[in-house]
């Protein structure tokens, strides 16, 4: 728009110019054809002929000026067309670019919130992790103690075991000792039978032995007492 004031404004300017030339060789002329006193006649018209000849190459020079002029003219309004076309394209960039510009904000915004959401999980995790370790220390710290009372559980019961074989053994070895007892405690009721069943002789006839006889069955019954369980 600016381009096409000036050159409106030289336009004008050089019309201006030639018409005020042109008054001010007309009135040259005019006044040259009425001092007679002046100049000659002859001379008045080589000076006019002079002038029109003059006049004809300004006024061409004047068309090719205003030729070229209008040209210019034309081709500053080509190029406001242009110049406007290509305003109306960056206007159109810069609406595409004000709207790029606002989601890349809106995006920023949400990045932002998603960074602060991200360090409050990391937080999170880390509180997390702290009292898992603290967990897995006292596990640790539970695993020990359990191992040392299974170590300690699988030692007395070694001993428990071992006790019991020896329980065992010494079972058997009353049991065997028991059937000994009893094997003695038959043999001695048998004797003891035998001793009963034997014939017994007067007083007379036997004496003293008689006495002896009675405390070897009471020795022998008090050795059965006291070897039955």
């Amino acid at each position: 728009m600016a381009a096409s004031k000036s050159s409106h404004t030289v336009r004008n300017l050089i019309f201006a110019v030639l018409t005020l030339w042109s008054i001010i060789s007309l009135i040259i002329i005019v006044v040259w054809a009425t001092s007679p006193d002046l100049k000659g006649a002859s001379e008045c018209n080589a000076n006019l002929k002079t002038l029109k000849e003059k006049f004809a190459k300004e006024k061409d020079v004047w068309s090719k000026d205003r030729h070229a002029l209008e040209e210019l003219v034309g081709q500053g309004r080509l190029n406001q067309s242009l110049l406007l076309t290509r305003i109306d394209q960056l206007k159109d960039q810069l609406q595409s670019l004000n709207q790029s510009l606002e989601s890349c904000q809106q995006q920023n915004d949400m990045l932002n919130d998603n960074i602060t959401r991200l360090k409050d999980e990391i937080e999170l995790h880390k509180a997390i992790e702290a009292n898992l370790t603290a967990n897995i220390t006292q596990q640790q710290d539970t695993i020990e103690l359990l191992q040392h009372n299974l170590t300690q559980t699988a030692f007395e019961l070694g001993m428990c075991t071992d006790l019991r074989k020896a329980a065992v053994n010494l079972q058997t070895a009353a049991e065997k000792q028991t059937q000994g007892c009893q094997s003695s405690k038959q043999f001695l009721q048998k004797q003891l039978e035998k001793c009963k069943s034997l014939p017994q002789t007067s007083s007379q006839n036997d004496g003293p032995p008689g006495p002896r006889s009675g405390a070897v069955l009471v020795g022998l019954l008090c050795i059965s007492f006291l070897l039955v369980p």
